[in-house]
């Protein structure tokens, strides 16, 4: 029998002792053993935060993005491998596709979003706050890695996604990971582990693995540490509350198992394709991963008069749903991970069964295809009837963790909101309607309690990911029961490892520590144009002032008959009366332009094209007889990717653009893109 083994302090180490024995979930057999028993956690710590930090620190986001991807193109070479593992957790193929290739999916949405984050070490965060009158004191916000080590404790149901949707997010930062899989699916997590080590892709300490218990990890944590967990709100909350982690104030991102509902809309009949629609996501949540899933539906509210007819349809298609070894292609639905999950899962519907009835599916017996039931951890999906869900306390506050839902009916929409919210905060909830007012009404009245709402109707259900699919851009938490939490969310996931830091300083301190230019800070200016200087040679600061130009009539006639733009403001002398314009006014697109003719160099050189145009205000009227001058500023700069190797080395310039009139006083300001050439093109 094999003993998994901990990646811990850059070593592979098996726990002493006989440890905790793992089982397959569809044969019962013996797979092996797994322990941390002897391991020294707190040096673990210390191994991340000295070893792994600095390392992931002194990387930039780009660089951190481009390793992400790196280990997602690994990891698809191993396919096969960890499907095969996967099967023995009693995953279906489907299944495993959400967890192993979702969780490879997150590794290549957060490597892409490097592309919203600088080719910095650090990021700026939101707008540059001006402090005083004349400009010469400001202040701004940075993001820097916190300094500790992400613990990310996870659940059973899904040991890949649990883990890779985690790492992405904390790696991307620049912090480093210590992975604690839930034990009982802890062999598959270790392959992946095994394949990431091996790889080399990421710098020494930048994850490190625990199988089996946590012993006394958490004695020994930081403040720049942060945790995050998945699994029970009851385990959840006692960690939370751990003495060390409250007397250190260690952020704490927990996603709790929560009592996730659907609804159907009272406008939905039997004869639309909603109801097909809401049929089959109930059915899909009730058995993809056997209902081991923490945004599972556990609540199903219908309107009280289609009560029958839509428990009917659910039995129905619950029937066509074949049970068995998940290595066979004709079963839909696999096992639980265990069978202490299924006497867990028994234990919970027992308490159910207090207050609701099985109209569907039986405690009993289920039938397999090609296994044992006895020896697996099988169990057959149970629909539960609860008629008086305003009675009833079990509804709203026992789970069943497993392909175990409940359906109740209400007489309002204003009644479903209200059942909807018992839950006392879920992860997510689903409608379906065809009816938008409802659909606005609702999502209004039950956003407070859910992390995350879907919508369903015939315009999405193709391309919907489904109500169980928590999705890398978006956040995954829930507030209550749910946990309190956000995980993933794109950028604002990634905020969580970071500290937030206001600085205060002249723009030109500013502009220094940000490598962003900030309005009134130095500037310097040679003989050589902006425009004739490569990227690298390019920097911050670095400036033109342009000649003038008057504009004329002529040219307000002249753009307005180009542009076809003739609104009144520009071309009607008689329509001015009771607005801000005493005549006619020079489009707010003439001045962008006749900025550009004035800081434009015409010759062909490094600056390759007009990449785009991201803010730009029009400040005051301009009207004929203005003169106007630019201030053309180098703002940002943007390494790009060079796609392969006959692509052109370049990068984005952002340029800030400041255009005044005669009296020095602002008309227009504008940040415009380029893309200029490296002179190195190598």
């Amino acid at each position: 029998m094999i003993k998994l083994e901990n990646y811990v302090t850059g070593k592979w180490i098996s726990g002493d002792g006989e440890g905790q024995t793992l089982y397959n979930a569809v044969t019962g057999a013996a797979l092996g053993t797994t322990s941390t028993k002897g391991l020294d956690f707190a040096s673990v710590l210390e191994y991340g935060r000295t070893k792994g930090n600095p390392a992931l620190r002194k990387m930039t986001f780009h660089e951190r993005g481009l390793m992400l991807k790196a280990l997602a193109l690994m990891l698809r070479e191993h396919l096969p491998e960890l499907y095969s593992l996967s099967y023995q957790t009693g995953a279906t193929k489907a299944d495993s596709w959400v967890d192993i290739e979702g969780g490879i999916g997150n590794l290549f949405s957060y490597a892409s979003l490097r592309r919203k984050f600088p080719n910095e070490t650090f990021a700026v965060d939101g707008e540059p706050i001006s402090l005083s009158k004349t400009g010469s004191f400001m202040g701004h916000h940075i993001l820097v890695p916190k300094e500790g080590v992400a613990i990310h404790i996870n659940a059973f149901n899904f040991p890949v996604w649990g883990m890779l949707e985690k790492i992405a997010v904390n790696l991307l930062a620049g912090m480093p990971a210590i992975v604690k899989p839930a034990t009982v699916t802890s062999y598959l997590t270790e392959a992946v582990v095994k394949k990431i080590i091996a790889s080399g892709i990421l710098p020494d300490g930048a994850l490190q693995l625990l199988v089996g218990s946590a012993g006394d990890l958490l004695d020994h944590v930081s403040e720049q540490d942060v945790i995050t967990f998945t699994g029970s709100a009851s385990t959840g909350k006692m960690l939370k509350a751990h003495p060390r982690v409250l007397a250190e104030n260690v952020p704490f991102t927990m996603e709790a198992d929560s009592l996730n509902c659907i609804v159907l809309g009272d406008d939905v009949t039997p004869d639309m394709p909603e109801w097909d629609i809401f049929v089959k996501e109930v059915r899909k949540e009730m058995t993809t991963k056997a209902g081991q899933k923490c945004t599972a539906i556990r609540r199903i509210f219908v309107p009280e008069n289609k009560m029958e007819d839509v428990w009917k349809s659910i039995g129905k298609a619950l029937s066509q749903t074949t049970i068995g070894n998940p290595e066979n292609e004709k079963v839909r639905m696999g096992s639980l991970a265990g069978q202490s999950q299924r006497e867990e899962v028994m234990a919970q519907v027992q308490k159910l069964l207090a207050s609701s009835s099985i109209v569907y599916g039986s405690l009993d017996s289920v039938e397999v295809i090609d296994a044992d039931a006895k020896k697996g951890a099988f169990m057959s999906p149970l629909l539960l009837l609860n008629q008086k869900p305003f009675e009833s306390k079990e509804v709203h506050e026992v789970e069943a963790f497993g392909p175990v839902s409940t359906i109740m009916p209400y007489k309002s929409l204003e009644e479903a909101t209200i059942l909807a919210k018992k839950g006392k905060g879920s992860l997510v909830c689903s409608v379906v309607t065809a009816d938008n007012k409802i659909a606005k009404d609702f999502v209004l009245g039950a956003a407070s309690h859910h992390g995350r709402i879907l919508v369903l109707n015939r315009e999405d259900a193709k391309e919907s990911t489904g109500h169980g699919s928590p999705l890398p851009m978006l956040v995954h938490g829930g507030p209550g029961r749910a946990g309190g939490g956000e995980e993933m969310g794109g950028i604002r996931g990634v905020k969580h490892y970071m500290q937030r830091t206001a600085i205060q300083g002249s723009p030109s301190a500013i502009t220094a520590i940000t490598n962003v230019y900030q309005q009134g800070g130095a500037t310097h200016e040679d003989e050589k144009h902006p425009f004739r200087k490569y990227f690298e040679e390019l920097q911050i600061g670095d400036t033109l002032h342009t000649h003038k130009r008057t504009v004329t009539e002529a040219d307000i006639v002249n753009f307005a008959n180009v542009s076809w733009d003739h609104f009144y403001a520009h071309t009607d002398h008689t329509s001015l009366e009771g607005t801000i314009f005493e005549k006619p006014v020079a489009h707010g697109y003439f001045i962008l332009s006749a900025a550009a003719g004035l800081f434009v160099d015409a010759k062909k050189g490094p600056v390759m094209l007009n990449y785009g145009l991201e803010e730009c205000r029009f400040l005051k009227p301009v009207y004929a007889g203005t003169t106007i001058a630019v201030q053309l500023t180098c703002k940002e700069k943007t390494e790009q990717e060079k796609k392969s190797e006959e692509d052109i080395a370049k990068g984005i310039v952002k340029w800030l653009v400041e255009v005044t009139d005669q009296l020095g006083e602002p008309v227009a300001i504008a940040t415009i893109l380029t893309m200029v050439r490296k002179k190195d093109q190598g």
